[in-house]
Parts: C-alpha cells; structure tokens; sequence
C-alpha cells in the first residue's frame, strides 16, 4: 500500500512541473485590431493641378490599432482604382501614425484611373474616385486587420486650350550674396521661370550692397557653375538692364544690385532684351495679390508693418515663398489679406476651421489672438499657402 501512495505522489509531482513549464511558455495571441479607422478629415474633392505637384495633397493619419496584447505593427497605406483593392498597392508604410501623399502622387493615381484633363475627349472624364485603405500588420504575428475604404474625389481642371510658353531654357537660376535666400549655395537657387514665349518672371528678394555684398549671377543649368551668365555677358548679347543693377566690376563680373532690399518681380524678356524689375507682381489667378505675415515668429518682421512678409499669389489659388522663421521668443505670428491693416488677420483657427491641413511645424498659439507659433528648427523654409487643396506647407 506504501508502495502504491509513492508511485501516486511522484505522478502528480511529475505532472505539477510539466504544468509549471507550460505556464513558462505561455504565448499571447493577438486578436485581430479593432476600430481601425482614419482619423483626419477628407475634403469633398481634390483638385489636382500640376503647377503645384510638390505640394501637400492630404496627411492619412489614424490611432494605434489594438490587437490586445503588446506588439510591433506595421502599418499600409493601400490605394485601389478598382474600389474592391483587387489591385491594391501600398503607397506608404509605417510603425507611426502618418502617412502624406503629395499631388504629383495623386496626380498620378489619377492617371492610372484613366482620367485626363483635356476638353476634347468627351469620352474620358476629369473627375473620379481613387480609393484608400489602412493595413495593419502584427511583426511575426502575420495577423492583418484593415480599415474600412475611403474614397476620394479627384479633379483634373481642364486645359484651357491656350498654346504653352516656349523658352530657350526651362528657368535661369539665381546664385549669389546679393538673392536674399540663396547665397552663393545651390542649396536654394532662386529660379525665373519660362512664363511666357521667351520671358522669363520671378518674385525674388534682393540684397543691396549696403546690407551685403548685392553680387549675384544668372544660370542657366542647375548646380553648373560653368552655366552662368554675369553681367557683360547680357549687355554683348544687346540687353538693355535695368538701373538698380550694375556690373560689380569683381573677379567675375557679376550683377550688383544697387536699390533698396526688398522684393521685386524680375523679368528677362528675350524677345525686346531687357531685364527690368517692378514691384511684387501675381503670378496666378487668386483672390488676393498676396498674404503678409508679421510677428515675432518671423526672422525679417517681428510685430511690425515696417518690413512685413509677402506671400505672392505664385499660381491658381497657390501663396508662396521663403520665409526666415525662429524659435527665439514666443515664436507667433499671423497672416494677414491687407498690409497694415491689423483687421485683416487671419490666425491658426481661422485656416483649422475652414478645413486647412497645416505644417506640423506650426501651431496654435493658444495667446490671446490663437496666432501660429512656429515650433521647428529655426531657419528659412518655402512657405505654400495652397486656397485649392487647402494645406500650408513649410519646406
């Protein structure tokens, strides 16, 4: 009998620690995400315009999905043409909560959807649909849980029928002391675009050589210092240029700007050889001629009208240009439709409530007129204010 309670406490003994080594092991198994879903708001329709490719079509973002246990998730930003994502293609991947998709990226997708922007062709439309969906994937789980689609509208405007400009170069580039956001640096050239049949336009900030050295050169290759073109090189070819530029008479002859700093619209007209400057002109159809901006945020304005910051209309609906930002003091500023006139701001709500999606490098305020603050690394940024899309970018 002895024998027989031995061998029965070694059994449960054996079988305690075969339990013990299980509950070691214990694995968690992931149930598949619940509410996974986008969180940004989609705008009715996109208009896609290629002028403004660059720019910030829309930002996808979205909570964590929770699998109930801890875990590594990937997460996809799938696009469908068809609607059903049998042909579903990532756009983008992620551990974060984030995804931007720019124009040219639409632009693109709009193309595969078979749409056009020309008047002509009756028979394939400008507008349409393109479909988008949210994957997450668990790291070595391979458990997926999707979000439901959304489908957004896009619009190709159609093409006016007008015959494009024809230049002999795509721009000339400016590089110098004397371009206020260049510098001798092909960081940030200051590009005049081929605008019209052989003119060339561009709103740019000029240095004076009483607030720098003013030199600066034309280009006509990128990031090709051999493409250049100063000051003589003009005149020999018959230009007529305008007063407040000058031959530097330095080692390369360059251009010397010798009016007052400030913005100015710069045209190269091939055609009657001239260079001429004029005050800041639109370079687009937009309800304004341009927005300025003043505040303590702005490098070159703090809260004064003496030298506020100009946003030229720049395209259809489209504001931009460099501005100098820092983060020293309170860092807030706010935009404004009249020079001067302090009725005419508008701040961080104003662009949030009308459905803007702003650069995460700027904020609300939360002073006493809800301004902008700007929270990024100080330095000079291409500021877009794009009225079609409806974001502001910092680049």
């Amino acid at each position: 009998m002895k024998k027989i309670k031995f061998i029965l406490l070694t059994f449960i003994a054996v079988l305690s620690f075969t339990a013990c080594e299980e509950d070691n092991e214990l694995e968690f198994v992931a149930q598949e995400a619940q509410d996974l879903v986008f969180t940004n708001s989609f705008q009715a329709e996109y208009i896609l315009i290629p002028q403004a490719a660059n720019n910030l079509a829309e930002r996808f973002t979205w909570s964590n999905a929770d699998f109930d246990v801890p875990t590594n998730i990937t997460y996809q930003l799938q696009k469908s043409i068809t609607g059903d994502f049998s042909d579903a293609e990532v756009v983008g991947a992620t551990s974060g909560n984030e995804i931007a998709i720019t124009i040219g990226e639409m632009l693109s997708f709009a193309e595969e959807a078979g749409l056009d922007a020309d008047p002509s062709t009756t028979d394939i439309p400008n507008t349409g649909a393109i479909n988008f969906r949210l994957r997450a994937v668990v790291g070595d789980n391979g458990l997926e849980s999707f979000s439901p689609a959304s489908a957004l509208t896009v619009v190709l405007p159609e093409d006016s029928g007008s015959a494009p400009a024809v230049c002999d170069f795509d721009q000339y580039f400016m590089v110098g002391a004397g371009v206020k956001f260049a510098g001798w640096d092909w960081g940030t050239p200051q590009a005049a675009l081929c605008s019209g049949t052989n003119v060339y336009t561009v709103n740019v900030d000029l240095i004076n050589n009483v607030d720098g050295d003013g030199n600066f050169r034309f280009f006509t290759t990128d990031n090709d210092w051999g493409s250049g073109i100063n000051y003589p090189g003009f005149i020999d070819q018959g230009y007529t240029i305008d007063p407040m530029f000058e031959d530097a008479m330095d080692g390369d002859n360059n251009f010397l700007f010798t009016g007052p700093s400030g913005k100015y619209f710069l045209t190269i007209d091939a055609n009657n050889l001239t260079i001429t400057l004029d005050s800041p002109t639109p370079q687009g159809e937009c309800d304004l001629d341009q927005y300025w901006a003043v505040g303590a945020g702005l490098t070159d304005a703090g809260w004064d009208w003496a030298t506020p910051v100009q946003l030229m209309c720049e395209g259809d609906g489209v504001y931009a240009g460099w501005v100098n930002y820092t983060t020293d003091g309170d860092a807030n500023f706010r935009f404004f439709t009249v020079n001067n006139d302090w009725g005419s701001g508008e701040n961080y709500p104003s662009f949030a409530d009308a459905g803007y999606t702003i650069d995460s490098k700027l904020e609300n305020a939360e002073d006493g007129d809800l301004n902008f603050r700007f929270v990024g690394e100080s330095g000079q940024y291409y500021t877009t204010i794009d009225t079609v899309n409806l974001t502001i970018t910092l680049e």
